[in-house]
C-alpha cells in the first residue's frame, strides 16, 4: 500500500521560507513522477510543481521562480523548498503520485502566510 507522509508546514510571514518534505513507503519512489499540490479553503486541489523519475520538474505559473521541487530517491523523499512566500500561498500541501493507475495522496501539510 502506498503511504505518503507530508512534514514541515507551519506559519511564517510574507517573504519567508519554508521546506516541506513527502516521506514513501509502499512504492518503488525512484521510478515514479510525484507531485505536490495544495488546496486553498473553497478551492480546488492545484497543482504546485512535479517532478519526474528523470529529475525533469514542471511548475505551476504562480510559484515560478519561488519554490523549488526535488527528489531524494535514497531516503525515498520528495521536497518543496518553498521560497518569498505570499499570503495567497497559504493552502494545505499535498504530495501525491499515480501508481498502478490511481492517485494516492498524502493527508497534507498546513502552510501559512501571514503578518
Amino acid at each position: 500500500q502506498v503511504h505518503l507522509v507530508e512534514s514541515g508546514g507551519g506559519l511564517v510571514q510574507p517573504g519567508g521560507s519554508l521546506r516541506l518534505s513527502c516521506k514513501a513507503s509502499g512504492i518503488n519512489f525512484r521510478l515514479y513522477s510525484m507531485g505536490w499540490y495544495r488546496q486553498a479553503p473553497g478551492n480546488q486541489r492545484e497543482l504546485v510543481a512535479t517532478i519526474n523519475n528523470d529529475g525533469n520538474q514542471n511548475y505551476a505559473d504562480h510559484v515560478k521562480g519561488r519554490f523549488t521541487i526535488s527528489r531524494d530517491n535514497i531516503r525515498r523523499t520528495l521536497y518543496l523548498q518553498m521560497n518569498s512566500l505570499k499570503p495567497e500561498d497559504t493552502a494545505v500541501y499535498f504530495c501525491g503520485t499515480n501508481y498502478g493507475g490511481r492517485p494516492f495522496w498524502g493527508r497534507g501539510t498546513q502552510v501559512t502566510v501571514s503578518s
